[in-house]
């Protein structure tokens, strides 16, 4: 009697353990290839592809390994500026735009802070340790570690598992930061598995729907040189990379008497020409153009994608006007509308209107 009395209470404590790990972990078979290995090749990948892009402000930093943290204070040709989000640097560029024979220059107000690759951060109290660490940096268009022709679409999770394959912690990530840093914390013994499908979106804006590793190391390989990363100091060559002729055709046909804001042709200025001119284009593609004394009349035509759209005007008695043009930049600001047309490193055409 005595000895059943304590197999009894050998059963009731092996129950209760057996209870107790199945409220507090859960058993499930990780499979090999799911799981992220410190330093194995797609670890390394998803590092590259969260990494912090510095190519974002170069406009004000010159440097494609770094950030500069918002808000900062600078001063673009005279002009004083708070630049709190990305979408503010266009404030700068709008001011470099205005005109085309100054010397463009942004003084920046110290101290700052610069955010690396790795998100850490680093205070710099002048320009000699700005330049320290942005001659660092890869140069222009030069291919660096950053994957930029896609991302990762969150909130992404993530399980953490112990030896035994029990579930002990499920890790929910919101953007590239945390992603990163995760990544990068995965020790040599950890079991470690995302939580599939997830999704990435690609530089042109489609989506990919991934259910394993394999899938998401292999799309992440295919897209990695797909793009123009933009890793350059020319802030006007992207103006325009979503417009479309449908966008262009629209601002020109809704909006009425565009008048010229900037002419130059050949390296001569030529905005004074047309003072009092009144450009109105239609839909059926002529243009009708009013100014004191007469009208005339010519035809438009656009074609292409993205900041390949060419714009060919022809009107027979303003001769200034007429080029094949490439759409540069559509820009809109409170009370007026600019419609910037480039040939070249010499020939300008920008059309000002006041309908919005």
């Amino acid at each position: 009697m005595k000895e059943l009395k304590i197999l009894l209470l050998h059963l009731i404590i092996a129950s209760s353990i057996l209870s107790c790990r199945t409220e507090e972990s859960e058993l499930i078979e990780t499979p090999t290839e799911d799981t992220i290995k410190t330093n194995s090749l797609i670890a390394n990948l998803m590092k590259r592809t969260t990494s912090n892009d510095g190519s974002v402000d170069n406009i004000i930093d010159y440097a494609n390994c770094f950030t500069v943290k918002l808000p900062i204070s600078v001063t673009a040709n005279g002009v004083q500026l708070t630049i709190y989000t990305a979408n503010d640097y266009d404030d700068i560029e709008f001011i470099f735009d205005e005109f085309d024979d100054d010397n463009d220059t942004i003084i920046i107000s110290y101290p700052i802070t610069i955010i690396l690759e790795d998100y850490s951060e680093v205070s710099i109290s002048n320009s000699t340790e700005l330049l320290s660490y942005s001659s660092n940096c890869h140069g222009e268009n030069v291919l660096d570690d950053d994957i930029e022709c896609l991302d990762f679409i969150y909130p992404i999770s993530a399980s953490v598992f112990n030896i035994n394959n029990e579930l002990i912690d499920t890790i929910y990530l919101n953007n590239d930061n945390e992603l990163y840093h995760f990544i990068d914390q995965i020790d040599l013994n950890d079991i470690v598995t995302l939580n599939f499908p997830i999704s990435v979106v690609l530089y042109d804006d489609s989506q990919l729907t991934l259910n394993s590793l394999i899938e998401l190391e292999t799309t992440i390989i295919n897209f990695t040189n797909t793009c123009d990363e933009d890793d350059d100091y020319d802030y006007n060559d992207d103006d325009c990379d979503n417009c479309t002729p449908v966008e262009l055709e629209s601002f020109l046909t809704s909006c009425s008497n565009w008048t010229v804001d900037k002419l130059e042709r050949s390296g001569n200025d030529y905005d004074d020409l047309y003072d009092n001119y009144f450009f109105n284009f239609y839909n059926d593609g002529s243009i009708v153009v009013d100014y004191p004394g007469g009208t005339d009349y010519g035809t438009w035509i656009t074609s292409g994608t993205g900041n390949n759209i060419e714009v060919v005007i022809n009107i027979p008695d303003l001769p200034y006007c007429n080029n094949n043009w490439i759409l540069h930049e559509i820009e809109e600001r409170t009370g007026e509308t600019k419609i910037d047309l480039r040939v070249g490193g010499d020939d300008r055409l920008r059309y000002e209107s006041t309908c919005n």
